[in-house]
């Protein structure tokens, strides 16, 4: 079951090896504080969840940009579940969001056990559709920067992935071939139809059970990730 020839590693960093939907939610309940907001958070969540990733498909899709993702994600959400608020403070919260996210740092299960033992045979890198600003304070702030020979993010690269024009970027700033070359990732559309269509080798991160076709190696684990590296 181990890969042979594999020399470089690209990781995607949010649902992937950062948290996201666990420091999203701690971060909600903190705005929500600092605002004396009186709603309950897990009702919120429930209706923001889909639409947030509505929104970043569109934004994928380059039919939204960062300003109106930010909003609308919010404002949608509080209109779902009819909890009424000004447009200044949908807007401030935006902003607080993006603030108080990197704050809170919590990794999955078994990341920095895995990303110790690969950094021993394998060059490790990171592609993110994440805001350029938000993504190295996650990495500095859990302390997963140190294993990360480059990092390449949608607002540098131009594009988002799935765009084919992202993962040659990264792999040019790596100096990595894409055969010797292996993607890592929980989205299937972004992660690993993207970097199958620009000839890389890809493991999904399936802790969300995603119905992948039977011949994607996937790992529900990231330990498990061993098996394969």
């Amino acid at each position: 079951m181990k890969l042979n020839g594999i020399k470089h590693i690209f990781f995607d960093l949010d649902h992937t090896l950062w948290d996201f939907d666990k420091n999203s939610a701690l971060t909600f309940e903190k705005i929500f504080q600092v605002h004396s907001l009186n709603l309950n958070t897990n009702d919120f969540l429930k209706a923001y969840e889909p639409i947030n990733l509505n929104y970043w498909k569109l934004y994928r899709e380059e039919k939204i940009d960062k300003e109106n993702l930010r909003y609308k994600r919010l404002k949608d959400s509080f209109d779902a579940i009819g909890f009424r608020v000004s447009d200044d403070i949908v807007n401030q919260l935006s902003e607080d969001y993006i603030t108080y996210l990197t704050t809170f740092n919590h990794l999955f299960d078994g990341a920095l056990d895995v990303l110790d033992y690969l950094q021993k045979a394998y060059d490790l890198h990171i592609i993110t559709n994440g805001f350029e600003e938000a993504q190295q304070r996650k990495m500095n702030n859990s302390n997963i920067s140190k294993y990360f020979k480059t990092i390449t993010n949608s607002e540098s690269a131009g594009v988002k992935k799935p765009n084919p024009i992202i993962f040659n970027h990264a792999l040019e700033v790596s100096k990595a071939n894409p055969v010797h070359s292996i993607m890592i990732g929980d989205n299937y559309e972004a992660d690993i139809l993207g970097a199958i269509g620009v000839g890389l080798d890809v493991i999904l991160f399936n802790y969300h059970n995603y119905n992948a076709e039977p011949h994607i190696k996937q790992v529900t684990q990231l330990v498990d990730l061993k098996k394969y590296l």
